[in-house]
């Protein structure tokens, strides 16, 4: 189905003056931030930089103290950091990236401070480790390796898989909400393995391009794939027939879901192209597909997306040195700054009262919910 440039619809609105997230902490790393992860519980903030360092921002509110310094787990050697996560139970953190390794620390509590303890490195060289994620339900990380997806089992401490995807190198991996399955993009398409039986052969969904993002919906419904010929396609799961759209101005860099549903029971869709993002609506007719309204506030590249837990308030951080916060996805409540060169990457914590971006120069910047305003009034 070709969504038609004549159904977009533009929203543009100034930022209000009423702060609804405040500065908390602001820190420097030593080059480019290239990836931010929370904890599952939100008390640690993982933060990787083109240097090759990882660093933890503590939050210590709880302890009555406002902000941790920046404690260092690996110092930068002069090869990037790209990946970062942390396991469904908070217990491990693993980083990959230029170098080839994929290194697994080992969080504990020491006096009510978490201490990372180096666990495995995994060595990978000459490749190239840009894409991680570890599963929803276990403790396995799944990680990119060239035209492999390699699984690795932390509990047991060994490699549970080595998936080939033959048709290129491995361009994006997510794990299915519920772990049951794993899928992974890259040129001509998309294949989805069944977790429970990782040496079968997987699902292949093809396409005439290579695709550079992939994103289950939290529901587990959809599959959206953005590709590098300006299109996306969505997958309704069970269902070979996808939805297509057209008539962007770049590749798609960025997708999130929202996690919960409009009133047609389905979640929001952004996506982002060049400095411009799109948010997709399911309409209601089985025929209707979807509707686009082109969100527009960035004059740079759009880096990253996310919408806040368990709302349709979606952020946006881009090379402009700006980070949009969307009310109901449609309209900018605020506008956040302190990254004058530009924003790189924003991850907002569990549960949704904090943000963090990183810069590229370096800067670590984590906004509150503002205690003066009464937030977004719903979603």
């Amino acid at each position: 189905m070709k969504m038609k440039r004549g159904l977009f619809s533009v929203y543009r609105l100034g930022a209000t003056d009423k702060k609804l997230f405040d500065r908390h902490f602001s820190g420097t790393l030593s080059e480019y931030v290239t990836a931010l992860a929370w904890s599952p519980d939100g008390k640690t903030l993982a933060v990787g930089s083109a240097s090759g360092e990882v660093r933890l921002w503590l939050d210590l509110s709880s302890q009555g103290e406002v902000a941790s310094p920046l404690i260092p787990v690996q110092v930068g050697e002069g090869q990037s950091i790209d990946c970062l996560g942390f396991s469904k139970d908070g217990e491990f953190l693993a980083a990959g990236g230029q170098d080839g390794r994929v290194k697994i620390w080992c969080l504990h509590p020491d006096a009510g401070v978490y201490r990372c303890r180096p666990l495995h490195t995994l060595e990978n060289a000459p490749a190239w480790v840009d894409k991680l994620s570890w599963s929803p339900t276990s403790n396995q990380l799944a990680f990119c390796l060239q035209r492999h997806v390699q699984v690795w089992d932390a509990d047991a401490g060994e490699v549970a898989a080595t998936l080939n995807f033959e048709e290129s190198s491995v361009l994006g991996i997510s794990w299915y909400p519920s772990g049951q399955h794993l899928a992974v993009c890259g040129d001509k398409g998309v294949k989805v393995w069944n977790a429970a039986d990782l040496n079968d052969d997987p699902c292949f969904f093809a396409l005439p391009t290579a695709s550079v993002a992939i994103a289950w919906s939290p529901d587990g419904k959809y599959l959206a794939a953005g590709n590098l010929d300006n299109t996306l396609t969505v997958w309704e799961w069970g269902y070979l027939d996808p939805w297509v759209m057209r008539g962007f101005p770049g590749k798609i860099r960025n997708l999130v879901w929202s996690k919960p549903v409009t009133a047609v029971g389905a979640p929001l869709l952004a996506m982002s192209s060049m400095e411009g993002v799109v948010v997709w609506e399911k309409q209601a007719e089985e025929l209707g597909g979807w509707d686009g309204r082109v969100l527009e506030a960035h004059d740079g590249m759009v880096q990253a997306l996310a919408f806040q837990p368990d709302t349709f308030v979606l952020s946006s951080a881009a090379d402009d040195g700006q980070v949009c916060l969307w009310h109901k996805a449609k309209k900018v409540a605020q506008v956040l700054e302190g990254a004058p060169d530009g924003f790189s990457c924003l991850d907002w914590h569990p549960q949704g009262h904090q943000l963090a971006a990183g810069g590229q120069n370096g800067e670590l910047l984590i906004w509150s919910k503002s205690m003066r305003g009464k937030g977004f009034g719903g979603q």
